[in-house]
């Protein structure tokens, strides 16, 4: 019994020590088999893959990347195939960044954590991948033109002088959806993008439909003189231009030649901030007030003594010519053709030849002193409002003579000439109306009205001219003026959309 004591402590030390080296040794195969795969807690590309084989992974990231994008435009379901873009993930790359992370750790540590079931650290290896950014762009042009709905424009009322609201449409902003889809094609999960989709606002629409209106407006009231009108968006340059004569189109190239009046006053007050700078003499400033507010001759006729003694209408003329304005030109005193008295004076006050006087197919007779043409004005006009803003071509005409401050003197003077008809009586009570009106007295053949309008629309100029071989009423005559007005003016301010 005794002697037999110490085999037994033996076989069983024996066994034990073999038991322990099975165990090591399974355990030290279970490790290697599980080291041959991913370690536990890795992410590639946002992708679980711990634990898994390198077949099984590159599998499962295929499987999620190729996965199809859920487009919703205003709950319109589309699906976006990653291929139709040219997505592609970069697997070698990433795997091999797996392969790194498996082989970072030494390998005896490695089985040391594992019988003791210690998890390594979590690690993730970023997505690399690439698309195609043009071919998403047309992927996501092609949705628009299916499924974008423009925005209706304002229609004007056929012979009036209204437009009727247009409608809102609805328009993808595919440069945002570019970024949020390329944002989600990269994301494993949530594969859903909200495509943005914002109103687009109805618009105006295009200048000849407010020409056919116009003419429409005049066939309506019988006027078969003749009419011609400028209109210029001050926001975007868009002009129109047109003449109507005995109810046909009549060309305006060249203008046509009217009598000034006393729209020329405008070319008067330029030219003498030509000259003359901010602050004025108290006579001064009254000359112009008067000559713009109460369309004073006498104060014109000073003003322009003061350009220049003897030439001040020609000093005047050659400022209009400066500007581009070839057929405005005044060239003798308003009611004062005495001051001409020397030959060189009276050869001075010879009426020019301009394109516009020279046409043979209509003769408005203007004063052969002091003529002007609707676009003549109206760009004038639309010159001192650029130049009130620092830009524009009076001040690149005369840069060390003319300053913003008395550009906007003039049209500030300009808002306070009022008479209640023509281009005043065609906006809403408050609005600010910038411009000078003239017209013969008797017999009443010539009418006309240029001025800027601030409207909540936009800034525009309309300048319109009537003239007829036959005496005009005045009645009818300011309210077709006015009306013809009103359809500018309802045309930049239409009505909102419901």
């Amino acid at each position: 019994m005794g002697r037999n004591g110490p085999n037994f402590l033996r076989l069983v030390s024996l066994g034990l020590l073999l038991g322990a080296a099975v165990l090591f040794f399974f355990q030290l195969i279970a490790f290697s088999r599980e080291r041959a795969n991913l370690p536990e807690g890795l992410t590639i590309a946002g992708v679980p893959v711990g634990g898994m084989s390198k077949p099984s992974a590159l599998e499962r990231l295929l499987q999620t990347y190729s996965t199809p994008v859920e487009l919703l435009y205003e709950g319109e379901r589309i699906a976006l195939s990653p291929s139709q873009v040219g997505f592609q993930v970069d697997t070698e790359a990433m795997l091999a960044g797996g392969e790194l992370a498996r082989t970072n750790t030494d390998f005896w540590s490695g089985f040391w954590d594992f019988l003791w079931d210690r998890p390594g650290d979590p690690q993730s290896v970023p997505l690399r991948a690439e698309y195609s950014r043009p071919q998403l762009e047309t992927v996501l042009r092609d949705i628009a033109a299916r499924y974008d709905e423009p925005a209706l424009p304002s229609q004007p009322i056929p012979g009036s002088a209204e437009f009727l609201a247009g409608s809102p449409g609805r328009v993808l902003d595919v440069g945002r959806a570019v970024e949020l889809v390329g944002e989600v094609l990269g994301a494993p999960g949530d594969r859903r993008v909200n495509l943005p989709v914002f109103e687009s606002q109805a618009s105006r629409p295009a200048l000849p439909t407010l020409e056919i209106l116009l003419k429409q407006n005049i066939d309506v009231e019988a006027f078969d003189g003749l009419a011609v009108i400028y209109v210029r968006d001050l926001r975007t340059g868009e002009e129109l231009h047109f003449g109507y004569y005995l109810n046909q189109d009549i060309s305006v190239s060249p203008d046509i030649a009217f009598d000034a009046g006393s729209t020329i006053k405008v070319g008067i007050a330029t030219a003498f901030y030509r000259y003359f700078d901010e602050p004025l003499d108290a006579e001064a400033t009254r000359w112009l007030v008067e000559m713009i507010t109460q369309s004073g001759n006498d104060p014109a006729n000073w003003l322009m003594e003061r350009i220049d003694f003897a030439h001040g209408p020609v000093a005047v003329t050659e400022s209009l010519a400066e500007l581009g304005l070839e057929n405005s030109y005044i060239v003798a005193w308003f009611e004062n053709p005495r001051r001409f008295t020397t030959p060189a004076q009276l050869i001075a006050a010879s009426p020019p030849a301009t394109p516009a006087n020279q046409r043979l197919d209509i003769n408005t007779r203007p004063n052969q002193l002091n003529q002007t043409t609707a676009s003549d004005l109206g760009t004038l006009l639309g010159d001192l409002y650029g130049c009130a803003k620092g830009g524009g071509a009076l001040l690149a005409a005369f840069p060390d003579q003319l300053r913003p401050a008395e550009c906007a003197r003039i049209l500030d003077l300009l808002s306070q000439n009022r008479i209640a008809w023509l281009i005043e009586a065609s906006v809403p009570d408050g609005t600010r109306v910038a411009h000078k009106h003239g017209w013969t007295q008797s017999p009443l053949d010539f009418i006309s009205d240029a001025g800027i309008v601030y409207s909540p629309g936009g800034d525009y100029v309309v300048s319109i001219f009537m003239w007829d071989d036959r005496e005009m009423v005045w009645e009818p005559t300011a309210a077709l003026f006015a009306q013809l007005g009103r359809a500018v003016y309802n045309y930049f301010n239409p009505p909102a959309s419901g």
